[in-house]
């Protein structure tokens, strides 16, 4: 069977966060500029090569103070390393339209195996005769493990910043001819 490419269309994908903040409310944060690519057999996505990465300064909570601080060394360290990447290892079906994927995540120069909720939403062919599909993907990564430890404490003792990240991802892809 004959290798099939996909990109990432990003006028059409998006990748945001959430994190608890003072554990009573949910920030939610986007990354702007992103890329990626995934290969199969044929158009089965079973066992898909992906490979994404993020450009880390295009972070974008809505609040310019707080991307910037997302940026400096408390975080992301940004200047250091300006790209999280994603290389997957695995996608299987689960059931349904569920699929798992599983990769390798690097953040700060830290690399984790990570495992993520691939939800197919569907091919279609768009006005302009191209092929596109779509994936809901969602997980939790703790963002200790990848060296993002800053936090500071309430006036309680509790943390100020949930060390839980959800991440979700919608992303379509365009079949490349």
């Amino acid at each position: 069977m004959s290798k099939t490419t996909w990109t990432v269309d990003v006028a059409h994908s998006e990748v945001q966060f959430k994190v608890k903040h003072l554990v009573i409310s949910t920030v939610t944060g986007f990354f702007r500029t992103f890329s990626g690519s995934a290969s199969t057999e044929g158009d089965n996505f079973e066992n898909a090569n992906v490979n994404f990465s993020i450009d880390v300064n295009s972070v974008d909570t809505g609040q310019p103070g707080r991307d910037e601080h997302l940026r400096n060394a408390d975080f992301f360290e940004a200047e250091k390393y300006p790209e999280f990447r994603f290389v997957s290892t695995s996608l299987r079906k689960d059931k349904g339209d569920l699929y798992k994927l599983v990769g390798d995540l690097t953040i700060k120069g830290v690399t984790k195996e990570v495992e993520l909720a691939a939800e197919y939403g569907g091919t279609e062919r768009d006005p302009w005769g191209n092929i596109k599909v779509g994936f809901e993907v969602s997980g939790t990564i703790d963002r200790k493990e990848f060296g993002v430890t800053f936090n500071s404490l309430t006036e309680t003792g509790g943390l100020a910043l949930g060390e839980n990240i959800k991440i979700l991802a919608n992303i379509q892809l365009a079949k490349q001819a």
